[in-house]
């Protein structure tokens, strides 16, 4: 059963920020001036600048298989199942972790004003927790609608606080400006790298979004420089008010609100204090509401069991998926805040490494059908330069977050090995670029066919009586040099028996077509047609002449043909026809692509996803 697109632009930006804006700024800002000093926000500068050679990837990957899951389905479809399932499973991790961050925010600011035991408010944990499970169980267009509420409030109260700011900064807080050098940035860079995790969260939902070819690379980027923006105005307003040993104090868990404090009274302190449990609220249920899509997509793929595959008829949500999301997340809470920061933000950094990756597989592969609506700019330099400076980052965060990748790896892989292998045989697109590099027969159709039918729900395409015909149509792929007479009586034995009419007939009214004037419309393209005299028939055939076919001598390499054949009350499907192959044909890269094609199916799919007014 597939998931109800309710989500539109507004929603997607919320989604992204309020996932990316929680302790990340919140929280964070206190561990990293311990790392780097005041050129933290030049740390956060450059994580968002990483982030964003990731999430022009991602964009493009999401516009080309708006499905949910995701970075997961990216993953799999570009890398395979066994690659799938770790990514899969790291991505499931850190937006949960995401989650329990906030969840985490959520307690620390109620601690300011409640006096509870460590127990009590284990529990009041766990009761948040399924309190935003219960909201998206409920239906995704309200828990979408519930986010904007909350960030269009969230971003009102950072703004004051960077506007109210501005005249309290003192420059000699900036002195000494970093502590450890450049090495030091860099690393905090990768510590506060989880921040913008949120990014990848929107993507899981894309399954979920209308009209994801401009909704989704719109609202990932607009969210992301928007988050980039605060961010960096709010650090430079927080260093350059608060006393450095305010700011490193281990126990000060709320810098922002009592930097606020400072410029602004009680007033500006209770006004963060609110921003930041928004933050955590809009990150808790951003984390559980996409985080809950990667159950869910790799129980469809056979990698996960059944159950989580799961969709309430009635309110359209993944409910095993979420529960066992809200479940892994009560657990999380538990562990110590350091250690959830650096799993997540090493998991995140490899999904962004595994995205950029499968960019370069996917275009390389050659695969017709993938599509996507829009593409990273300078391929394949950013993906290159994104890879690398997030393999370096990882290694500078040091031994602990690459042992935690390491056993997270192999956790997913041993999940594949001992479930998804046995029952899940699908194709990928890595196979595809070894076939082209080695120049054999690895694939068939399987992945071009789920591709276009991605791209048929993308586009929102209703079949009409053209693509029907074509369905329905012979596809002939000559490889050898052939005249325009053999040519003809080819196409005459194929309607010969169809059209009920004889051989020689179907000649003589071909070439008398072809005396009239050339139904070669251009070097490349003819449309040779004939009236016969049953009714109510018209018939199509598709035909690719690798070699070319002489039609005159200013058109002697004409390897694109199509044959169409009706009788006069058909004369309306006729002319429609004619009018779609003329505007599918004239795409800038219809030659390319009919030339390059693998399969004859992948001929009809050129002709089935082209460009044109639909009738």
């Amino acid at each position: 059963m597939p998931l109800k697109k309710a989500l539109k632009l507004p929603e997607i930006f919320s989604i992204a920020t309020g996932a990316m804006i929680s302790s990340g700024i919140f929280i964070l800002p206190g561990l990293a001036f311990v790392m780097t000093g005041p050129s933290e926000f030049v740390s956060y500068f450059i994580a968002g600048l990483l982030a964003f050679a990731g999430v022009l990837s991602v964009s493009e990957l999401a516009t080309a298989m708006p499905k949910a899951g995701g970075d997961y389905f990216f993953i799999n479809r570009s890398l395979g199942a066994s690659v799938g399932t770790i990514s899969g499973l790291l991505s499931w991790f850190a937006l949960s972790l995401k989650s329990a961050f906030g969840i985490i925010g959520i307690i620390s600011v109620a601690k300011l004003f409640f006096d509870l035991n460590t127990s009590s408010w284990a529990l009041i944990g766990i009761l948040i927790t399924f309190f935003f499970v219960a909201l998206n169980v409920s239906g995704v267009k309200e828990a979408g609608k519930f986010q904007v509420a909350l960030v269009v409030t969230l971003i009102s109260i950072m703004l004051i606080y960077i506007i109210g700011g501005i005249n309290s900064i003192q420059i000699q807080h900036f002195e000494p400006f970093t502590y450890n050098g450049g090495k030091g940035v860099l690393i905090t860079a990768g510590f506060v790298f989880v921040s913008y995790g949120g990014l990848i969260k929107v993507a899981s939902m894309s399954e979920e979004i209308t009209n994801p070819k401009r909704n989704i690379p719109l609202g990932l980027i607009s969210s992301l420089v928007v988050t980039i923006i605060l961010y960096t105005g709010m650090l430079i307003v927080t260093v350059g008010i608060e006393d450095s040993k305010v700011l490193s104090d281990p126990n000060n868990l709320t810098p922002i609100a009592n930097a606020a404090k400072l410029f602004l009274g009680n007033f500006g302190f209770y006004m963060i204090l609110l921003a930041s449990m928004l933050a955590f609220i809009t990150t808790a249920n951003a984390g559980i509401m996409s985080a809950s899509r990667y159950p869910l997509a790799m129980s469809r793929d056979n990698l996960m069991p059944k159950i989580f595959a799961y969709i309430a008829p009635k309110l359209g949500t993944p409910v095993a998926s979420l529960l066992i999301t809200g479940t892994f997340i009560t657990l999380a809470i538990l562990l110590p805040l350091d250690i959830l920061i650096k799993a997540a933000s090493t998991v995140v950094i490899m999904n962004y490494i595994l995205s950029n990756l499968s960019v370069i597989i996917l275009r390389e592969s050659k695969i017709q059908n993938y599509r996507p609506s829009f593409k990273a700019p300078l391929y394949p330099w950013t993906q290159i330069f994104a890879i690398f400076a997030f393999i370096l980052l990882i290694f500078d965060m040091g031994l602990y977050p690459i042992l935690i990748s390491f056993s997270l790896i192999l956790i997913g892989f041993f999940v594949y090995l001992l479930y998804g292998r046995k029952k899940e045989h699908s194709e990928y697109a890595f196979l595809h670029l070894i076939e082209r590099v080695m120049n054999k027969k690895l694939t068939s159709y399987n992945l071009e066919g789920e591709l276009k039918s991605i791209l048929y729900e993308r586009d929102d395409i209703i079949k009409d009586k053209f693509d029907k015909l074509v369905e329905k149509a012979k596809v002939i792929d000559l490889e050898d040099k052939i005249t325009m007479d053999e040519l003809f009586s080819l196409i005459a034995e194929i309607l010969e028996s169809s059209m009920c009419i004889t051989k020689t007939e179907i000649l003589r009214k071909l070439h008398d077509r072809e005396m009239q004037a050339s139904t070669a419309l251009t070097p490349f393209v003819a449309i040779p047609h004939l009236i016969v005299e049953r009714e109510d028939s018209f018939e199509i055939i598709i035909i690719r002449a690798q070699q070319g076919v002489e039609f005159s001598a200013d058109q002697s390499q004409v390897k694109a043909i199509f044959v169409l054949a009706g009788s006069m009350s058909e004369r309306n499907i006729h002319l429609k026809s004619l009018s779609a192959i003329a505007q599918i044909v004239q795409s800038k890269d219809f030659e390319k692509k009919w030339v390059n094609a693998n399969f004859k199916k992948n001929l009809k799919d050129i002709i089935l996803l082209g460009d044109r007014r639909r009738f």
